[in-house]
């Protein structure tokens, strides 16, 4: 990826466009350090962070990983790509059981327009809820101050204002993300998410390192932990690549064809399935399904008896929690691999084209030893999602590993930051040999 990037930053249309997506993912980050007027951001942070109790930590530990720790820094991008996440998936499910929906998706570019100006309504409606729930959240706890450019306003005016600027932080970033996609290197949204990720590490290696150099803790213990983490990260990092690159590649043969004077097919070609084609979403999904009725207990009856409850028996780090995520992970990953791939499709093309699987009949047959291999493939996928979502945090927590670096890089943040990266030098080397083929034509 290093040898990728300083040979496009040797190329002038190229170096533009790295120049350009470095150039907005600065002003996202400097907009994740501006508080928000009207809270105070260290309680803020305090509602936020895991270590506090308040709330659902695990979802508002995810939340604020994704937007690069501006969720707990009080700041006016502090909703990030969140909604926009959320409204994306929700748009997928809705494309399946609404068939409007699935006919406007299948109208080529025109419908894919169509459906991102909808995503982005969607997007606006889910970042106005997040805001509402979390004025409303600091308002129970009174964090919000009443003392607002200099005048002594209602909590409820405040709460407006607080309102306003969350959501149009979202809206922001989702313009920041579009803006990477149309001038710069390509996928805008996943870059925002990369770079968040990758600021929260940074910014738990730096709290280590500190604490080293100002006494507060010695090599012998943060130090190592420091090392081992990174060991252990690089381990896991391999294991990411090996299985996102990996694919099971299922042999078609095309019999030959005279059409006229001519001769098609003949050839043999590859159908090539993923191990993990769903990517994160799954996990996603389950730990949103296990958080949110916390994370909503927690800013309605903090001090209920329900809440206590369920933190106890079902809130992270419980058994129970651990038991129910796997098998959400593994219905999800079943869900969405039949989203992605559809075995009687993809028969019914292979024998439209004359192709044929050897040792299978065109047809039937043939569709039923790709649903076969399709559904052997998603469990080994499923099994891979949920070893990355439970066995690296608990070998961490096992190992004495602190939640400054564990919060850094959850499973969802590794799984996304391989997956951006691998995706970002493709993107590269797609634009580079763009660059060669116009070179060669000119």
């Amino acid at each position: 990826m290093f040898k990728t990037m300083i040979q496009a930053m040797k190329m002038k249309d190229v170096r533009k466009k790295v120049l350009i997506t470095l150039a907005l993912i600065f002003v996202y980050r400097l907009g994740a350090f501006i508080p928000i007027p009207g809270i105070d951001p260290m309680m803020f942070g305090a509602t936020i962070d895991p270590d506090s109790g308040v709330g659902a930590a695990g979802f508002l530990g995810l939340l604020n990983s994704l937007a690069g720790g501006a969720l707990a820094n009080g700041a006016i991008l502090a909703l990030g790509v969140g909604p926009y996440i959320t409204s994306s998936i929700v748009m997928q499910l809705l494309t399946v059981a609404i068939p409007s929906l699935k006919r406007l998706s299948e109208q080529g570019d025109e419908g894919r327009r169509k459906m991102a100006v909808i995503t982005r309504y969607v997007a606006l409606v889910m970042a106005l809820a997040q805001a509402i729930a979390i004025v409303a959240s600091l308002g129970s706890a009174g964090h919000i101050e009443s003392n607002l450019f200099g005048g002594n306003l209602h909590v409820a005016v405040v709460g407006m204002v607080i309102t306003i600027v969350l959501v149009a932080g979202s809206m922001f970033t989702v313009w920041i993300g579009d803006k990477i996609t149309e001038l710069g290197v390509g996928n805008g949204m996943s870059m925002l998410i990369f770079v968040g990720i990758i600021s929260t590490g940074i910014g738990g290696v730096y709290q280590n390192i500190s604490a080293m150099a100002n006494g507060l803790a010695s090599f012998n213990t943060a130090g190592v932990e420091l090392i081992v983490f990174a060991l252990l990260l690089i381990l896991v990092f391999f294991l990411v690549v090996f299985v996102d690159l990996a694919e099971r590649r299922i042999p078609v043969t095309y019999a030959k064809q005279i059409k006229g004077n001519k001769m098609y097919g003949g050839q043999s070609a590859n159908i090539p399935i993923k191990i993990n084609a769903v990517g994160v979403i799954p996990i996603i999904f389950a730990f949103a399904l296990l958080n949110f009725p916390q994370l909503i207990m927690s800013m309605v009856a903090p001090q209920s008896g329900a809440y206590m409850w369920y933190a106890q028996n079902l809130g992270a780090g419980s058994w129970a929690n651990i038991v129910l995520t796997a098998l959400l992970i593994l219905g999800f990953s079943y869900f969405y691999a039949s989203l992605s791939f559809n075995p009687e499709d993809v028969a019914r093309q292979i024998q439209q084209n004359g192709g044929f699987i050897l040792g299978f009949r065109p047809g039937m047959p043939t569709q039923l030893y790709l649903k076969r291999v399709h559904r052997r493939i998603t469990l080994f996928g499923a099994l891979f999602l949920m070893f990355m979502a439970l066995i690296p945090s608990l070998i961490f927590m096992a190992i004495g590993i602190g939640e400054g670096l564990t919060n850094a890089f959850t499973s969802i943040g590794i799984l996304i930051t391989v997956s951006v990266a691998l995706e970002f030098d493709k993107q590269l080397q797609a634009q580079m040999l763009m660059k060669q083929y116009k070179g060669f034509l000119k």
